[in-house]
Order: C-alpha cells, then sequence, then structure tokens
C-alpha cells in the first residue's frame, strides 16, 4: 500500500514539475520573440520568477521522494550499527522539523500577504504565488515519510544509495549494449 502510494506521487510529482518546465519555457520564447518583434511583455519576468520557484520547491519534493538530494552515504555507512540507525533518526528528524518549520513560516507569510496581488497580473493575488512554500514543505515530509522504509531498510544493509543507482545505470547501459 504504502509503495502505491509512493509511485503515485512519484508520478503525479514528475508530471507536474514537467508541466511547469514546459509552461516556462513557453513563457520565456514567447516574450523573446515578443521582444525581437519591438514589443515586450510586462508580466512575463514575474511570472518566469515564480514558476522557478515553484518548480525548485516540487522538484525537492520529487528529489526526496527518490532520495536524490546530497548526501554523504560512505560518511554514514562507515557509523557502525546500531549508531547508524540513530545518526539517520536524527537527520530525518532535523530535515523533517526544519521543513515543519517552513511549512508554519510559509503559511504564515500567505497569511501576511494575504490582500496583496501581482504587480504586473494584479488579477494574481500573491498568497496563490507564495502557498507553494508551505504546500512544498508539506509535500516534502510527505515524500521524505513514504520513502524512508525503503532508505532505512538499505542503510541499514550498509547499501549505498549513490553506489546503487551508478550500479543501476551501469547495468542499464551494460543491457543497451547488449541488444545493439
Amino acid at each position: 500500500m504504502l509503495n502505491k502510494l509512493r509511485k503515485f506521487f512519484e508520478v503525479v510529482l514528475e508530471y507536474f514539475v514537467i508541466l511547469l518546465m514546459v509552461i516556462l519555457t513557453t513563457i520565456v520564447v514567447v516574450a523573446v520573440i515578443y521582444r525581437l518583434l519591438g514589443s515586450s511583455l510586462a508580466w512575463y519576468d514575474e511570472v518566469a520568477a515564480i514558476l522557478l520557484a515553484w518548480i525548485t520547491y516540487y522538484g525537492a519534493a520529487l528529489a526526496a521522494l527518490r532520495r536524490r538530494h546530497i548526501g554523504f552515504d560512505n560518511v554514514l555507512l562507515s557509523i557502525p550499527m546500531p549508531a547508524r540507525m540513530w545518526a539517520v533518526m536524527l537527520a530525518e528528524a532535523i530535515t523533517a522539523g526544519f521543513f515543519i518549520l517552513l511549512a508554519w513560516a510559509g503559511f504564515t507569510v500567505m497569511t501576511i500577504l494575504g490582500g496583496m496581488s501581482l504587480v504586473s497580473l494584479t488579477w494574481v493575488p500573491v498568497s496563490f504565488t507564495q502557498s507553494v512554500i508551505p504546500i512544498g514543505a508539506v509535500l516534502f515530509v510527505l515524500c521524505q515519510v513514504l520513502s524512508l522504509p525503503d532508505y532505512w531498510r538499505k542503510t541499514a544493509a550498509g547499501v549505498s544509495l549513490e553506489h546503487a543507482e551508478i550500479e543501476e545505470e551501469v547495468e542499464t547501459e551494460m543491457k543497451k549494449a547488449g541488444n545493439a
């Protein structure tokens, strides 16, 4: 059940981040074409900056789900058991605590900016654009929790996520080379 939920979130986040990247690319290309034609879109830079922030937050949640953030596997795996698992619990608690604090701060920012709107698109509320902070932070914690059981097993078994990813890629390339 947990694995299905994790896979669901992975697919949804992946497609959502891709959609945001396509929208951002389209807006920037259209803005460049307008500028080349002697006109300019007053709103594109503000919207592009917001989209970039959204891509960052939702992409960070996706990376957390896949456990692809920068880590120190070799250092962690060099710690003897059971201290290694205590280190994992401490790191997970600190990370979750930070993102819970970020979600609270983001929600506070949204309430403070409640009546404001974007400068160039006055019909878009700033609270909508800033909603990415609490939503992204909560998603990060959720993705961290969903990926924790597999991470816990691999860390307890002494498997490096970095090396596993490299070995998986090498195996895929070897299969491709064998089929060619």
